[in-house]
């Protein structure tokens, strides 16, 4: 018999959830679709670069075992081999039994965190980068160590003193388009952190979500293709391309890699939704798919250029910054550097909202001083009112203020 009086024990949680944190982007979203708000947070896709949803004659077929039955955890045959064909005209010479179809590229990071991460392993990175990554390795106890973006992207003689310094077990990369930064590797670049990776043997995370949102003509090889020795998993995304309410993206993994990730993903979600890849397979084989790139390039690249002129007239002079050959943002150096975090209150209550810059480092190589903007879902007169604002907030909290 239970004592009415007795409160239950709380209960015991795993050792990781202390390490578990909530993603700054997705709070602000929250906050971002509240009426009269201007956004410049997260990456969210205009609906006027989207590609018109072209149905077929088996689009809405309900009886089809695709809508009925459980699909194969590796994805659907027929959007695997389409990927193959996709990932060779960007030189990735990958059979369809290398990819694996995800909920979203966001998936595959976990699942990378999950095959490399015990508490306490080094993991190299940028610094800085995404924010969501390091949310997912820091989870499983990752000591994320970040190695700083340069001109032509990171430099390869610190890459090799920081993997015999530090002994990491992989290291995850953003070389087309970097979020936040907004920065593409040259090809020189590319090929020198290709041989370190490969003298080492240490493998290679590629994340490459914005790699069709390309505007000014840049060099965008996967590091993964020039790889000849290490180990590497490559993570693409449809959610910038296509309709990202369908959460489907995917991976190409060496052979050493890929079994594992294949378990993991079984213990996971057992498969991604299924006619959502189907769509996807079409897409990817139908005739007006390159229209439909040249489509969302031209409207985001209109985007880019209303952003960066209404950059020059409210930012020009407490702010440095390059306009971004491809992606979805501009990332900020503020001359006067100063923690932008509590500039985020201030922000939303004027209804405006940015991404700090601080949350994209890892916790040791932390620096203040920088916003991420993004220029895809403002409209142009949106831009010059909210960035108007955010260049009076930062005037008026200047350190010498």
């Amino acid at each position: 018999m239970y004592l009415a009086s007795q409160t239950p024990n709380a209960p015991q949680l795993s050792e990781r959830i202390s390490r578990l944190t909530s993603s700054l982007v997705r709070e602000i979203l929250a906050a971002a679709q509240a009426p009269g708000m201007i956004s410049f947070a997260g990456g969210l896709p205009s609906a006027d670069a989207m590609p018109v949803l072209r149905d077929t004659a088996t689009s809405h077929d309900w009886l089809s075992p695709v809508f009925q039955q459980y699909g194969q955890s590796e994805g659907e045959p027929l959007l695997r081999a389409r990927l193959a064909d996709w990932l060779a005209e960007c030189g990735m010479q990958v059979s369809p039994q290398q990819t694996l179809v995800l909920s979203g590229s966001q998936q595959g990071i976990d699942l990378a965190a999950k095959l490399f991460v015990d508490p306490g392993t080094p993991m190299l990175c940028e610094a800085p980068t995404y924010l969501a990554a390091l949310q997912a390795f820091q989870l499983f106890g990752a000591n994320c160590i970040g190695l700083p973006l340069t001109d032509e992207g990171i430099d390869p003689a610190q890459l090799a003193h920081m993997i015999e310094t530090h002994k990491p077990r992989a290291i995850y990369l953003i070389p087309t388009f970097q979020n936040p930064s907004g920065h593409c590797y040259s090809a020189a670049n590319r090929q020198a952190v290709a041989e370190v990776l490969d003298h080492y043997g240490l493998p290679l995370i590629e994340d490459e979500p914005y790699r069709e949102l390309m505007y000014d003509e840049v060099d965008r090889t996967p590091i993964c293709s020039l790889l000849k020795r290490a180990p590497w998993i490559y993570l693409g995304s449809f959610s910038k391309t296509l309709w990202p309410g369908w959460r489907v993206g995917f991976l190409a993994a060496s052979p050493d890699l890929f079994p594992h990730l294949l378990r993991l993903k079984q213990a996971g979600d057992l498969h991604t939704n299924r006619p959502g890849q189907i769509r996807i397979a079409n897409w990817l084989a139908c005739k007006e798919r390159n229209n439909d790139l040249l489509h969302l390039r031209e409207t985001y690249r209109k985007k880019r250029d209303a952003m960066n002129d209404a950059l020059t007239k409210t930012f020009g002079e407490i702010a440095d910054w390059e306009t971004p050959a491809g992606g979805l943002f501009f990332w900020l150096k503020l001359r006067n550097a100063i923690d932008t975090r509590p500039l985020l209150k201030i922000a939303l209550e004027n209804n405006v909202a940015f991404m700090p810059g601080e949350a994209f480092y890892p916790a040791s190589a932390i620096q203040h001083g920088n916003m991420r903007l993004n220029f895809s879902h403002a409209n142009a007169d949106d831009m010059k009112k909210g960035l108007a604002i955010l260049a009076k907030i930062i005037e008026h909290n200047k350190p010498d203020n």
